[in-house]
């Protein structure tokens, strides 16, 4: 069953149309990265899927529902996107941010019940944060940092999350520390993952399902193996790839490049 699918979607910025015709299928259950060149229609495809980017034409489906017939508060409950390079209030704790999560689900004046503590208390347990509840975000690292949105994002408690370019600006153990806790969210919660990723190697390594996009197209979709190929990554990135497979992790890696002579 897909978690998303896209049918002839077409997405404009102003009077440029982006992406066109889109037809997309996301596994439920799984990850998915979406890899591409820089303005390629990645995360202009991750907004109208999250409802952020109003679509020129055609359908998203969330769950088999046409997403246009959900309220926004329907679309909350089952789906968190998290933008690239969130921002928050400046003094905000840790604790105050990751009850945003419980927005969706909260009726009247928005009062945090008993069971919403509960949830919040198991978001930052989950993320490893519990020790930093009463600490102003501003005080964090940066790896530090994305693991609260991450939190807040399970305090949604929805079975979806979209990551626009979750390790941009973070050195390489705080990318691995945000991916493999991904990773094990995926595995223990059975929650879907979608991430826009710019590294290929990451994107091949956290991956059961991959999507290569240029110009609003998809150039090819599959397991890492299918998308992380010379012909693919000639296509999309215009570069002449040397892939081997990884001996740890078994999978594709893109070991040399060279640009393409026109």
């Amino acid at each position: 069953m897909n978690s998303i699918a896209t049918e002839n979607l077409a997405i404009a910025y102003e009077d440029k149309l982006v992406v066109d015709d889109l037809d997309m299928q996301i596994p439920k259950g799984k990850i998915t990265t979406i890899i591409g060149p820089n303005g390629c229609g990645k995360s202009t495809v991750l907004k109208a899927v999250g409802r952020i980017l109003k679509p020129e034409g055609g359908i998203v489906y969330l769950n088999g529902d046409d997403i246009r017939n959900l309220t926004t508060k329907e679309v909350a409950q089952k789906m968190a996107i998290l933008p690239q390079s969130p921002q928050a209030p400046g003094g905000l704790t840790v604790g105050e941010l990751v009850a945003y999560g419980r927005f969706p689900h909260q009726r009247g004046f928005g009062k945090l019940d008993t069971e919403d503590k509960k949830i919040i208390a198991w978001a930052l347990e989950v993320t490893k944060l519990t020790e930093f509840e009463t600490t102003a975000v501003d005080n964090l690292s940066g790896g530090q940092r994305q693991r609260v949105w991450i939190a807040m994002a399970l305090a949604q408690q929805t079975e979806l999350i979209l990551l626009d370019e979750p390790t941009t600006y973070l050195d390489l153990p705080y990318q691995l520390e945000v991916l493999e806790l991904l990773d094990r969210l995926n595995r223990e919660q059975n929650c879907t993952i979608v991430m826009v990723l710019h590294d290929l190697n990451l994107a091949a390594r956290f991956a059961d399902y991959m999507v290569a996009i240029r110009c609003g197209d998809i150039i090819q979709h599959g397991k890492p193996d299918e998308v992380m190929t010379v012909e693919v990554l000639r296509e999309t990135f215009h570069i002449d790839a040397v892939i081997v497979t990884e001996p740890r992790t078994g999978r594709p890696t893109c070991v040399f490049y060279d640009l393409i002579k026109k």
